[in-house]
């Protein structure tokens, strides 16, 4: 047993809005030294401040979550690290585990990252993983006219794929103006909900807000498809189903990255999607959804401002190495 095993230091929500270090159960399996991770601003958001409804306690649970919600836990899916023993000694490998020193998991859940994609942009990659779940379960094509209300990380990685497809027009629409220059770097256009957009074929909603479900409702041209990939937690949302909704015959469909879309199931598993996933964030451009980066040692004093700035994309937090 090395020293890491028996000192391993993790950030554990510990009441709302309330963070601290406190050691952590390594698990089982190979050892993984943590370069960096990844805070997802919306789901860490809900359950550092303890919105985690008591419906979803099983369902939402990480694969290497410890404790139980609401508190205390110790939560987080995107941890990039260099395995530390084995034949597999040095290499980068990507996993789905909370923001700690170091742990242990199954070979099976350790993800190599591929050449030229450096450990830094890898904590991505769930976010990259949600994005491609939500452009299968929105089923656009080449030529649509796509609205994303909501320009954080995913609703970004969404426009980002997204404009990808030929003849594709994509509009990424938030409150932020100053997403208009995000929207541009990664090949889409920028609206303010207030502006006027053409019928969508297709539009997602990423804000986790009920204004932006009522705007993505009405960007939706006739039977148009709109997702919705916000997870509201605990809160009750209105939405607007008068008005023009049923004679559009709007579709408003669900997405979640636990599950395939079933079109999907019989060719492709979670690993196969996470590897895509993997190689999809080998562009440098994706460096621009990093903006700002905290140690570990930081992250408890900071956590909360970090989770409640709107300004926030990705930030990545940093772990010394030995």
């Amino acid at each position: 047993m090395t020293e890491r095993d028996v000192a391993a230091s993790a950030l554990w929500c510990v009441g709302p809005q309330h963070a601290e270090l406190r050691e952590a159960d390594l698990g089982e399996g190979v050892l993984v030294e943590t370069l960096y991770s990844g805070i997802s601003r919306g789901t860490e958001r809900l359950v550092f401040g303890g919105a985690v409804p008591e419906s979803e306690f099983v369902r939402m649970r990480g694969p290497a979550q410890e404790g139980d919600f609401p508190f205390p836990v110790k939560y987080g899916y995107s941890a990039v690290g260099a395995v530390a023993e084995g034949e597999r000694t040095g290499q980068l490998v990507f996993a789905l585990h909370p923001h700690q020193t170091s742990f242990r998991l199954p070979e099976h859940m350790l993800t190599p990252l591929p050449d030229a994609l450096p450990a830094e942009r890898a904590v991505l990659a769930a976010n990259m993983e949600t994005a491609l779940n939500i452009l299968w379960d929105s089923n656009a094509g080449a030529g649509d006219r796509i609205g994303i209300v909501g320009a954080g990380v995913v609703g970004a990685l969404v426009g980002y794929l997204a404009a990808k497809l030929p003849g594709s027009e994509v509009t990424l629409v938030d409150t932020n103006q100053d997403r208009a220059a995000l929207a541009h770097t990664l090949g889409c256009h920028f609206a303010s909900p207030a502006d006027a957009l053409e019928s969508c074929d297709v539009v997602v909603h990423t804000s986790a807000s009920q204004a932006g479900l009522h705007t993505a409702l009405a960007l939706a041209g006739q039977e148009a498809t709109v997702v919705e990939a916000s997870w509201h937690g605990s809160a009750l949302v209105e939405v607007p189903l008068g008005g023009a909704f049923h004679s559009k015959r709007l579709k408003l469909v669900s997405s979640q990255v636990g599950q395939l879309p079933t079109s999907r199931t019989p060719r492709w598993n979670h690993a196969r999607r996470l590897t895509t996933a993997l190689e999809l964030l080998r562009d440098p451009i994706l460096d621009t959804l990093i903006t700002g980066e905290s140690t570990l040692s930081q992250l408890p004093g900071e956590y909360g401002t970090i989770l409640n700035d709107p300004a926030t994309l990705c930030h990545r937090v940093a772990y010394p190495t030995s």
